[in-house]
């Protein structure tokens, strides 16, 4: 991520960044994930070599990974949420990255002022 150093620039680029801050719709973290397995049933034909999939949430809580079942007709729009979330969590670094350089492009200036007097 290019962060660029002309005060103006900063403060444009964080404006905008601030205003894609909206979210689209819910927001998931967690990880969508696709487990293959045997039932345990007694002539299914998992037992013979196609496996039953599944796709399940896998998320921390607490420190620990918890695993949510996802429905066939959920794991579309469960992805779309997934990506939301990613989508705010590179904005937000970006956004505190700029505010970082906006602050250090103050402090500069307020040197650089203090200097010429």
């Amino acid at each position: 991520m290019w962060i660029p150093t002309h005060p103006t620039l900063i403060r444009q680029r964080l404006e905008a960044r601030i205003r894609q801050l909206a979210a689209r719709g819910p927001v998931l973290a967690a990880s969508l994930v696709k487990i293959a397995r045997r039932c345990g049933r007694p002539g299914c034909h998992c037992n013979e070599g196609a496996l039953h999939v599944g796709h399940y949430l896998s998320s921390k809580v607490a420190g620990k990974t918890q695993m949510v079942y996802v429905p066939v007709d959920l794991v579309e729009e469960v992805q779309g949420w997934i990506a939301e979330h990613r989508r705010l969590r590179q904005l937000t670094r970006e956004v505190s990255a700029l505010t970082l350089a906006q602050i250090r492009g103050h402090v500069t200036a307020r040197k650089r002022r203090a200097g010429r007097s």
